[in-house]
């Protein structure tokens, strides 16, 4: 489990997290919800080490993140950004990159390195592009990339900001499902969703965030049931039992 206690950041001159408390479960996949600019991404790349915590403390299993190097960091957490570049590699060069927490300066592949890119890449199912260039792909198969490289860094936990753009439907809900089986092996799966009525159906546990804090945390069933839904996005959360689960859908307010 990764606990997030009192924990503020953000950028000079401008705070945007105040004092967050969240927990995010192992064996779970938590969505992270919240309209634009109330500190999503921020919460991810804070707790990564891009950006430093002005106050509070990261534990993961009981033991303080914070103050690591950041190539132990790395080996405890995976993170996937929003936005990112695109080199002028292959796709198996850019999988690679996700062991580079592993590696001593001048790095040199080793065969579990080269053995953990192969997994990752079959898993996201872009074994056969592994020689292709990364810039000659599709917006879909470099997102899948992408996720293949965190996979490959084999950490405990996986941050993943808007992991389903650029991906079609059947993509993504092969995504949530490879997420669901990282999350059954004991790891840590967070991501940043904007789509409500998937989030609530598929995650395990929810952070719902507004203007730089929590403004509810639990099960889908739990945050539901606060309303805090419908005051944050201004709009219906509503629910309907099909198949033995809650489908969530929204409305107009």
């Amino acid at each position: 489990m990764l606990e997030i206690r009192n924990f503020s950041a953000g950028y000079p001159g401008k705070r945007v997290l105040k004092e967050v408390e969240i927990r995010l479960p192992s064996g779970s996949v938590t969505a992270i919800l919240g309209p634009n600019g109330c500190g999503k991404s921020t919460l991810l790349k804070a707790l990564c080490g891009i950006l430093r915590a002005d106050a509070g403390e990261v534990l993961l299993d009981g033991i303080s993140l914070l103050g690591l190097p950041q190539r132990l960091l790395a080996q405890k957490i995976a993170y996937l950004a929003q936005n990112r570049q695109i080199p002028d590699i292959t796709v198996r060069r850019l999988v690679l990159h996700g062991r580079f927490p592993y590696l001593s300066y001048p790095r040199h592949y080793r065969a579990e390195d080269y053995a953990a890119a192969q997994s990752a890449m079959e898993r996201m199912g872009i074994a056969d592009l592994a020689d292709a260039p990364l810039q000659q792909l599709s917006g879909g198969q470099r997102q899948k990339v992408y996720i293949a490289m965190a996979l490959a860094q084999n950490t405990p936990v996986i941050l993943l900001d808007e992991p389903t753009t650029y991906l079609d439907v059947n993509h993504q809900l092969q995504l949530m499902r490879q997420a669901q089986e990282l999350a059954a092996q004991g790891k840590t799966v967070a991501m940043v969703l904007h789509d409500l009525s998937h989030a609530m159906t598929v995650a395990g546990h929810v952070v719902l965030m507004e203007r730089g804090q929590v403004a509810a945390q639990g099960t889908p069933e739990e945050v539901y049931a606060s309303g805090r839904m419908d005051a944050v996005f201004g709009v219906r959360l509503r629910r309907v039992r099909a198949e033995e689960k809650w489908r969530y859908y929204c409305e107009e307010a």
